[in-house]
């Protein structure tokens, strides 16, 4: 009897929200618009600085829906509490609940790495049934703004050649062997959703960055997209929804991401960014428009074979741990002697006068100990240095074994991605499921025919790190090459694949 009552009053609800979605129709020459938004915080797991969320946001025209799906979590799949099966799982259940294809749902994941709810596939579909059933006409508008003060490029080019990364899982290389850094792209993509009566109903934001700064307490965060959020929901109309797409942040930290002189706190950084979007937001005139178009492309990738690779890794490893010498100093003895030297160059191991008295009488004790102590701290230096280039490529070298075995354990040499075009308006976008480093997602917006075009990585999937050409020439060295499964062949057959899809939107 209760398994009657439950189905039935299921189908009430699945009516009311079909019945609403059928009611709201489209005028000619106009968008319908709802959205959804819903706490997923795991608060079991430890306190929480602020709340992250699934949001979405649903368009839809006479002929089609596009569902707009972001999530405060790390990836979409494969990395943290989001499994492989939750975007499978959220699509056949809103095809079956609203009547959605698959194809006109996109997932984007924020990046922050905030703890979530184990399973958020409900909340999800929560999300999505509210922003259907609240469905109204709606103006659109789109624009850009910019934002260069929060982020820089974690890439650092050393005189050697090679690249490093500025990452917390190991120490950076000596100041005087950096020769430069990489660029950031500053620009934020925006779409303003409008009620008929001028409210703002709904902000889409695109931007690079990490949201990995954190907050003072160490406590749970959506990090800098949960603060630039909060900026705009509470600066424009209420009700307001903020969604952030993330874009191409595979290479692209948060500023001053290694500071010791200061509690790391994202506050700030995404406060800068919610006012940079707030400027853009408040440069768009909205207006009646139904350009709305979404479509799904599958696209088969090369996978990297990284044995050589490794072999080579390893040989430079043995060659590392062959310039390892004995000194007599540890880090007690090292530490005092560097201050002394630091303090005193002339005159490090006693007062001046000694050193004087020394001179008259013909002496040189303390200059003799002096040259000594010199070559034992820079003996013990020159360990440090190779200790820490020892981290770096053991670090590395263990994600370039983890994909090298992944490829071993698939059997396949490919790997099958999904990509999206999406317009709304005059605002069009292409999707990959990677962690896309700045400078592809700088190529497709340069090529692009459409003056407001952005890129999002992080959505409808995720598979690592996806670094250029020339990033890839230095695997080993960095994160975003080492922690790659796929050949540089790829990032021509992505961007070729993503002109030929901007054609059609």
């Amino acid at each position: 009897m209760l398994s009657k009552i439950l189905r039935c009053a299921f189908c009430l609800v699945f009516l009311s929200l079909a019945a609403a979605s059928a009611a709201a129709a489209a005028e000619p020459g106009k968008l319908l618009a709802g959205t959804g938004k819903v706490d997923i915080t795991d608060y079991s797991a430890g306190p929480a600085n602020d709340p992250m969320f699934v949001k979405a946001i649903v368009i839809k025209d006479d002929s089609q829906t596009a569902v707009l799906i972001s999530v405060d979590a790390v990836a979409i799949g494969e990395l943290g509490r989001v499994k492989d099966d939750y975007l499978p799982t959220v699509r056949k259940r809103l095809e079956a609940e609203l009547g959605i294809p698959p194809t006109g749902v996109l997932a984007n994941a924020s990046h922050c790495h905030g703890v979530i709810l184990p399973d958020i596939t409900d909340q999800t579909v929560q999300a999505v049934k509210q922003a259907v059933s609240q469905l109204t006409p709606v103006t659109i508008g789109a624009g850009r703004g910019s934002e260069d003060r929060i982020m820089e490029n974690r890439r650092l080019k050393l005189k050697n050649g090679k690249e490093v990364d500025v990452r917390h899982a190991y120490s950076l290389p000596p100041d005087e062997e950096i020769a430069g850094v990489a660029p950031t792209d500053p620009e934020i993509g925006v779409v303003r959703l409008n009620r008929e009566n001028g409210e703002t109903l709904a902000v889409i934001y695109n931007f690079a960055c990490h949201p990995i700064q954190g907050v003072p307490s160490g406590a749970n965060t959506a990090d800098i997209i949960g603060y630039s959020s909060k900026v705009i929901e509470e600066n424009l109309s209420d009700g307001t929804l903020a969604m952030f797409l993330q874009g191409c942040a595979g290479d692209i930290n948060p500023a001053y991401y290694k500071d010791v002189d200061h509690p790391r706190s994202a506050e700030p950084l995404g406060n800068l960014l919610g006012l940079s979007v707030l400027k853009a937001v408040r440069q768009i005139e909205c207006q009646p428009d139904d350009r709305l178009m979404m479509f799904n492309q599958s696209l088969t990738l090369p996978r990297s074979d990284l044995a050589d690779r490794i072999a080579e890794l390893d040989a430079e490893e043995k060659l590392l741990l062959s310039k390892l010498r004995g000194t007599t100093l540890n880090f007690k003895t090292f530490l005092a002697l560097t201050v002394k030297y630091k303090l005193s160059p002339d005159f490090p191991s006693h007062y001046s006068h000694r050193y004087f008295y020394d001179e008259a009488q013909e002496k040189a004790d303390l200059k003799t100990l002096d040259a000594q102590n010199k070559r034992d701290m820079q003996a013990y230096l020159q360990n440090v240095f190779v200790m820490e280039q020892l981290t770096r490529l053991q670090t590395n070298r263990a994600l370039l074994r983890k994909h090298q075995q992944k490829m071993i354990d698939s059997g396949k040499r490919t790997i099958d991605v999904e990509l999206v075009g999406l317009r709304i308006g005059d605002f069009v976008m292409v999707t990959f499921p990677g962690e896309l480093t700045s400078p592809i997602g700088m190529n497709i917006k340069r090529k692009s025919p459409h003056d407001l075009t952005f890129v999002a990585g992080y959505t409808n999937g995720y598979i690592y790190y996806c670094p250029t050409v020339e990033q890839m020439q230095n695997r080993g060295g960095a994160q975003e090459d080492s922690d790659c499964l796929l050949a540089p062949e790829w990032q021509e057959i992505f961007e070729s694949t993503a002109a030929e899809m901007l054609k059609k939107l």
